[in-house]
């Protein structure tokens, strides 16, 4: 099974916003990086392909959503936490509003599936609704999350 995450945001500016400068400025390197990365398999783009900042969360326009799909959770963490994407993320909160709920979720899926943005809401509204389970889940359910996975494909 490969994995799929989405995390959406409500950004405090816009690419001309000074405060934004080190977010736009890096979002098409840090997105080429991501490609580059063993295990990568996929990203959500809009259509210049350069990132997903024009494409809006369903049912709320003012939320940005970033999601991709990897071949494993160790692929997508080294991209996460051992690349300059750390240094981004370190910074999140310069850049977001700070959410009130989870705004970050990962799921399982076939290999070949792309995930649409309702599949992803889906998942992280049923994250929200339910915690963790074999449906929807965060980092720190990780290894739970393995074990289900061997338990449903033994």
């Amino acid at each position: 099974m490969h994995l799929a995450e989405v995390n959406i945001g409500r950004v405090l500016g816009g690419p001309d916003d000074p405060r934004m400068a080190d977010f736009y400025g890096n979002l098409a390197r840090v997105n080429a990086l991501a490609e580059r990365m063993p295990g990568f398999v996929w990203r959500l783009q809009d259509d210049t392909g350069d990132s997903a900042m024009a494409l809006h969360w369903p049912g709320d326009p003012t939320m940005s959503v970033n999601m991709s799909v990897w071949e494993s959770a160790e692929a997508l963490g080294r991209f996460v936490f051992q690349t300059v994407h750390r240094n981004i993320y370190a910074r999140k909160h310069d850049f977001f509003e700070a959410p009130d709920r989870p705004s970050f979720v990962l799921w399982w899926v076939e290999p070949g599936h792309i995930p649409t943005l309702d599949e992803a809401k889906a998942r992280l509204d049923h994250y929200r609704a339910h915690g963790p389970s074999e449906q929807a889940f965060g980092w720190a359910d990780l290894d739970e999350a393995k074990a289900w996975l061997e338990r449903r494909c033994a």
